[in-house]
């Protein structure tokens, strides 16, 4: 088993070699960046000499347990991300950390983060989780991150729902690529409270199938400068925006209308299809023209005219309804969405 010790670090370093005036720990006392990536440590050992340490780069790696960081209360980078890590224990000393990257272990639960209060991006992404499991986050560490974090990688990570992660309003950058994301209203909810979200990422999601995806969420992300890779214009933000403040007028409009009685709802009304009872041709009338009390059978002549008015009576007609221009407007957007 390799383990991470002030031995390997001393044997490693170019540095300190070229130094030789330094003693190991003064050297190690001034180091503010290791880098041990990918060199197959299996463990942490205690390295509390390393005190001033900012930066340090564990990736590619085969630790299963984050441990012995308690000194490390200067580090603002972390890098952890691809080894065999199961849970996010030990950091409630790192209240200086700004940059953690656990993606590519085997964390199920997000969690443990409680403490520290200067974080400003999170990685989790491509977590290797159970099948059929996906990624949860603990609301107290959410809470604790809601002022602080600005950048949130979960891609890949089998999340189908992000309601639980409306309380980060400060965030900037969100990545959530290749998930199970499919409620649009759902996610216009949730980032309709990120103000200051400019970038984000959900491409590979079944969402990005649905109509209008793009032009709704731009809408509701109204600092958003990016989506799924491709640069917003301003000029068509400001178009769809304009766009959908009109509809939403003109809903508005409709609705109150329609509450106020000043327009009949066109799907509750009633239309008499048959002949106006003041008609001519309405068959009451006909019929008591026919045969008047006291009178015998009528002429050829009034025979012809009786058989006028039946045809007229029976005579199909065009009846038109008038319907508003907000309920034509919306069909015609129904019968795009539907292909036709």
């Amino acid at each position: 088993m390799v383990r991470l010790t002030m031995d390997l670090i001393a044997k490693s370093s170019n540095h300190f070699k070229n130094k030789r005036s330094y003693s190991l720990p003064t050297y190690l006392k001034k180091l503010t960046h290791l880098n041990f990536s990918n060199r197959n440590i299996e463990d942490i050992d205690d390295l509390s000499t390393c005190r001033n340490l900012t930066v340090l780069y564990l990736y590619d790696n085969q630790i299963s347990q984050i441990c012995n960081l308690g000194f490390a209360s200067n580090l603002t980078h972390l890098y952890m991300q691809n080894n065999n890590i199961t849970h996010i224990d030990n950091l409630s000393s790192l209240q200086k950390l700004s940059k953690l990257y656990l993606g590519g272990n085997s964390i199920t639960v997000v969690e443990g983060l409680e403490e520290l209060g200067e974080l400003k991006e999170l990685h989790m992404e491509g977590q290797r989780l159970p099948s059929g499991e996906k990624l949860l986050f603990d609301p107290r560490t959410l809470l604790s991150l809601a002022e602080s974090l600005g950048v949130l990688n979960i891609n890949k990570n089998n999340i189908d729902d992000v309601r639980d992660l409306a309380i980060l309003k400060k965030l900037t950058h969100f990545f959530a690529a290749d998930n199970q994301l499919q409620d649009m209203q759902d996610l216009e909810l949730v980032f309709s409270q990120w103000p200051q979200l400019h970038r984000m990422d959900l491409s590979g999601n079944p969402v990005c199938h649905k109509p209008k995806y793009r032009d709704r969420l731009i809408t509701v992300c109204k600092c958003l400068n990016e989506l799924d890779g491709k640069e917003i214009n301003e000029l068509s933000r400001q178009f769809l925006i304009n766009w959908k403040a009109s509809k939403d007028a003109k809903k508005k409009l409709k609705d109150e209308r329609i509450m106020t009685g000043q327009i009949t709802d066109p799907f509750t009304a009633d239309f008499h299809m048959g002949p106006h009872p003041s008609s001519k041709y309405n068959y009451a009338n006909v019929l008591g023209k026919r045969n008047p009390p006291g009178c015998g059978r009528p002429s050829r002549k009034v025979r012809s005219e009786h058989s006028q008015l039946d045809s007229a009576a029976m005579r199909p007609r065009t009846v038109k309804i008038p319907v508003s221009a907000g309920l034509l407007s919306d069909v015609a957007d129904n019968a795009k969405v539907c292909g036709l």
